[in-house]
């Protein structure tokens, strides 16, 4: 097991687990103002599910456990060049809940990259995680400095066509992955921007 400094806890150490965690995330768009994602480990168990709007003014995507309660709120902050979104602990907006935020690296860029600052990193001079992947595919690696902690690859299907998208997930040891799960909705909220 990792030590305290090696552990990856943003939303909580329930999930944070010490060993490689395969996920899959399978996204569905209900309606015109409802996406829901459902998270599933590999033995079919329901692990996290994400509501939200897709096309509203104030956009807001709750994290629930299987018993739904909320774990986290994502709520994208409006007007802003970067497309950035707050994460808050629950359905919480205080500060003191604030866990961190997630904004795209430039306003105008080809490849889809999102810079995550911390909640302790107030300066935001530099990002604490950097997620990286490409213009033309949903996958995407998330890295804390040089390290890759998770991978996600998009599986397309003609399904995807219809509104329904899986992305296989693979999470590192003693990585959050109700954490990347967060970023992989942020991601696909800002690809559908």
């Amino acid at each position: 097991m990792a030590s305290d400094d090696q552990i990856i806890k943003v939303v909580g150490d329930r999930f944070c687990v010490p060993y490689t965690m395969e996920l899959l995330v399978k996204r569905k768009i209900q309606s015109f103002s409802n996406a829901h994602y459902d998270v599933f480990d590999t033995t079919g168990n329901v692990l996290l599910q994400v509501d939200g709007g897709v096309w509203n003014l104030h956009k807001k995507r709750v994290m629930k456990d299987p018993s739904g309660l909320p774990v986290v709120t994502l709520r994208e902050k409006g007007l802003s060049w970067k497309q950035q979104w707050l994460i808050h602990q629950g359905e919480s907006s205080e500060r003191n809940h604030f866990l961190c935020g997630v904004q795209r690296s430039s306003a105008l860029q080809l490849k889809n990259n999102l810079d995550v600052y911390l909640a302790s990193n107030c300066k935001e001079a530099d990002r604490d995680f950097r997620v990286t992947g490409s213009f033309t595919s949903l996958s995407f690696k998330v890295r804390r400095g040089n390290s890759i902690i998770a991978e996600v690859s998009h599986n397309f299907t003609w399904g995807s066509c219809k509104g329904k998208d899986n992305f296989k997930v693979k999470v590192y040891p003693e990585v959050d992955y109700a954490f990347i799960v967060a970023l992989i909705v942020i991601m696909h909220e800002n690809d559908a921007a």
